[in-house]
């Protein structure tokens, strides 16, 4: 069968036999998955991000992972582990764009000699991290391998939910448990590491 005749084949399939092809590296199931989602995908990404380029990034990039991931996942049903997926990666990215413009505001107050009080008394930041990981020696062994692959490896929940065998529920308990205990036990990390709440909250309301 030709090529063109094989793919149109595909689409006779439901989403359960496409993804079986495509984690065992059938590249037309890849391509079918991605013709019958890559728009609507497209579209709630760029809602949220107002940015074309952002919102094919954003698409391309979950196209890609769920590639190179597919030995790995064990998902049958693909439409809600796509934008469950895509609604993390566009959390991420208002995270770290956040992040970005909070880190050149610091940069400007820096070159114009107003560097305030609470950013000269911030720690070293590799004493930040130690004093990050004696906390998180502290708790569960699985509540801090969710913290690392969170907030260390920028891993998205649902990758951390295949990797560790857990369901995204008990993923999201572990590491609210982690971000509660350091926020209560290191209350002055800011954002160089954690969320603040001011921006957890943002984030979470943009999809309420």
């Amino acid at each position: 069968m030709s090529t063109a005749g094989q793919a149109t084949a595909y689409k006779k399939w439901d989403n359960s036999q496409l993804m079986s092809a495509l984690a065992a590296g059938d590249r037309l199931a890849l391509a079918e998955v991605y013709e019958r989602h890559w728009f609507a995908l497209y579209r709630v990404a760029f809602q949220k991000t107002n940015s074309h380029e952002t919102a094919e990034e954003l698409v391309q990039d979950l196209f890609v992972d769920l590639w190179q991931k597919r030995a790995m996942l064990r998902v049958r049903q693909v439409t809600p582990y796509l934008f469950t997926a895509l609604k993390y990666a566009v959390i991420d990215h208002i995270r770290h764009q956040v992040q970005h413009e909070r880190y050149e505001g610091y940069e400007r107050q820096q070159q114009d000699g107003q560097t305030d009080r609470s950013t000269e008394n911030l720690l070293d930041y590799n004493d930040l991290i130690a004093s990050i990981e004696t906390e998180l020696q502290k708790m569960p062994a699985k509540t801090g391998q969710v913290f690392r692959l969170s907030r260390y490896d920028d891993q998205p929940i649902p990758v951390i939910a295949q990797r560790l065998d857990l369901s995204e529920k008990t993923v999201e308990y572990h590491l609210d448990k982690a971000l509660k205990t350091l926020r209560e036990k290191l209350p002055f990390i800011g954002y160089i590491v954690l969320t603040s709440r001011q921006v957890f909250e943002m984030l979470s309301a943009v999809f309420l």
